[in-house]
């Protein structure tokens, strides 16, 4: 079963790839002024909301995707390879500059949704009682 979710989930992200790169070709030729990701994204909502493409169609793969986006952002490397000069100087302070950040956010955010996990179930369980 396992091997199907990921033979499933590989061909709908091949299936998005392929809009993308179908996109991408329109932009080129025709000559548009707008991204072919801008364009493929609205042709993808298009043919959902229309129901030409079913959700169940792509959803494993817009999932996997969403999920590990993150890994998919590539700007931070291009700025590394515009500014290799500033990295090199201070590359060790900004490391620590960032992950110290990415920590606190995460910390923060751990600690939101546990204060507000915590009040939703006192409100449960002040509710079950009454």
């Amino acid at each position: 079963m396992k091997a199907f979710h990921v033979i499933t989930t590989a061909g709908q992200v091949a299936l998005i790839w392929a809009l993308l790169w179908a996109c991408n070709l329109l932009v080129a030729r025709v000559g548009l002024p707008i991204p072919g990701s801008v364009v493929g994204l609205g042709l993808m909502a298009v043919l959902l909301i229309t129901k030409v493409v079913p959700e169940k169609l792509v959803a494993l793969g817009c999932t996997w995707l969403l999920a590990d986006m993150l890994l998919f952002f590539i700007p931070p490397v291009i700025s590394v390879l515009k500014y290799q000069q500033l990295v090199n100087h201070s590359g060790v302070g900004l490391a620590v500059i960032l992950i110290g950040g990415t920590a606190i956010v995460m910390a923060g955010t751990a600690l939101a949704v546990d204060r507000v996990f915590a009040y939703e179930h006192r409100l449960r369980q002040e509710k079950s009682h009454v």
